[in-house]
């Protein structure tokens, strides 16, 4: 339900070693890690570094509590999906800012495996 990221020292903490900062999203939200920008067309072509085709899939890292106990919604961490980054909510806790808070409703496919 929560995401656990390394993150900056505490002040008023006197421990030593890393401290972990937790990122639950609230509500009818999950948060998300971007697949990364591709490089490469389908075809093989080899794109110039200043140009990259923007992906809008990525793995769930955390969900809500309000939505991991609702059977009527069909998502769980570690699930593959589609989502509109327009209204997504990035998190600074990385140098790439893949991570970010995207509303359910922004969620708009989820890829499964036939069985």
């Amino acid at each position: 339900m929560d995401a656990k990221m390394s993150g900056s020292s505490d002040t008023n903490n006197n421990t030593t070693g890393d401290n972990f900062e937790i990122v639950e999203p609230l509500g009818k939200r999950v948060l998300i890690r971007k697949d990364k920008d591709k490089k490469e067309t389908k075809g093989g072509i080899r794109l110039p570094d200043n140009i990259e085709i923007p992906t809008i899939t990525g793995r769930i890292v955390a969900v809500s509590a309000e939505i991991e106990s609702d059977p009527l919604i069909p998502l769980k961490k570690y699930d593959k999906v589609l989502f509109n980054p327009k209204n997504a909510i990035p998190v600074d806790f990385e140098g790439d800012n893949r991570l970010f808070v995207v509303e359910l409703e922004h969620v708009v496919a989820v890829f499964r495996r036939n069985q």
